[in-house]
């Protein structure tokens, strides 16, 4: 059988690869376009996390590699310190400490003594999380309960205003995760991460189609009142179902003002069980602060009208194909797959347990709310309709 013998790539091809990988090219395609695998692309990426290193400059008043084959050749030639600085334009100084810190005039080598003005040029700043242990603790603490990096960051601003030793940008949180040579996050954290990955992927954008059935009597998103759309009056929710397997399914509900989270337990998609759900959740609030609700055009909501007799709440419904509509509503889903992840049985969960993970939810500092909890501005409005 013959083997393939180890390839080492160029700096340009590694260039070429950081740069198709940024652009959210997949390792797979990267490898194809070099004639090579996925294992032989993906120690590239993952030696730093997924996350491309800066680019290492020299300064211009250290010597170069020709510079130092220069010296080599010339100590070969038996020429002066004094000769090979003035051939170099160089001081005899420079030239006398560059030999004497690499072996000697009878031992210098231009490769060696190359690499190792590099290698002694390696001298990374301490991390914060490192040099602090109170904001270590705090960071650990929070991935626990699964804040995100950015979350983190924004309730560390919010804490500690003016106290820039317990603050932190949440990049270094993301870094010190998937960079494990930094020794300062333990790398258990990772599986806190909402992705639960171990080296930062690039984005890429996706629709997720929903299987759209024809509902009688809809009322278009774009008859909603335009003081819906500026999320400046409390009392406006989006909907929609998260699925999981053997034909299991949650309602989830984000009020569009707060981002205040409720789910519902379903028995299935049919549209009864649905609204059903929906009437019981939407009774446990004031009038007040549920006077609207927007859902895709999904076949369960079917019965909606029985829905609105019943609560007295409007129902509006997005164009086809048009998951933007209900953005916090959709943000929030994928947020909720930490907690439900596809391809699980969502009919093992109780009530009590949605209640749990929309505590949770509702808890967690949100950035378009200038890092408050939904719960904090939910809390609010009830305070003020009361």
């Amino acid at each position: 059988m013959k083997y393939r013998t180890r390839i080492y790539y160029s700096e340009k091809q590694k260039e070429d690869m950081w740069k198709r990988w940024q652009k959210g090219e997949s390792i797979a395609s990267i490898g194809r376009s070099f004639e090579r695998g996925h294992g032989s692309i993906s120690g590239i990426f993952s030696r730093t996390g997924g996350i491309r290193p800066a680019a290492r400059r020299r300064s211009i008043l250290a010597l170069t590699l020709l510079e130092r084959e220069e010296i080599s050749r010339a100590i070969a030639s038996h020429s002066s310190l004094r000769g090979i600085a003035s051939n170099l334009g160089r001081s005899p100084s420079t030239i006398s400490r560059e030999i004497n810190r690499n072996g000697g005039y009878y031992n210098y080598r231009a490769a060696q003594a190359e690499q190792a003005a590099w290698d002694k040029a390696l001298r990374p700043k301490p991390c914060k999380l490192s040099c602090y242990s109170t904001l270590n603790q705090n960071v650990a603490r929070k991935l626990k309960k699964n804040w995100s990096p950015e979350q983190i960051a924004g309730w560390l601003k919010r804490k500690y205003p003016g106290e820039e030793y317990n603050q932190v940008s949440h990049e270094t949180i993301y870094k010190s995760l998937f960079i494990q040579t930094r020794g300062v996050l333990k790398k258990e954290l990772l599986q806190y991460l909402r992705t639960k990955r171990v080296m930062r992927y690039p984005k890429k954008s996706s629709l997720k189609n929903h299987g759209l059935g024809k509902i009688p009597n809809t009322v278009s998103i774009h008859e909603r009142p335009a003081s819906v759309e500026d999320r400046a009056v409390p009392g406006h929710w989006e909907g929609d179902l998260i699925e999981g397997s053997k034909n299991s399914f949650i309602a989830t509900l984000v009020e569009r003002h707060s981002r205040y989270v409720m789910l519902a337990k379903v028995k299935n998609k049919c549209t009864d069980s649905v609204v059903s759900a929906l009437i019981k959740q939407a009774k446990k609030l004031p009038s007040e602060l549920y006077q609207s609700l927007t859902w895709d055009r999904g076949v369960e909501m079917t019965d909606h009208q029985r829905f609105t007799m019943e609560t007295d709440i409007k129902v509006y419904f997005c164009d086809p194909h048009s998951p933007w509509q209900r953005g916090s509503n959709e943000n929030t889903n994928r947020l909720l797959r930490q907690y439900f992840p596809k391809g699980t049985d969502l009919s093992l969960h109780s009530q009590a347990k949605l209640n749990a993970v929309a505590r949770q939810m509702n808890e967690r500092p949100r950035k378009t709310l200038g890092y408050e909890t939904p719960a904090e501005r939910f809390n609010a409005c009830v305070a003020s309709t009361s």
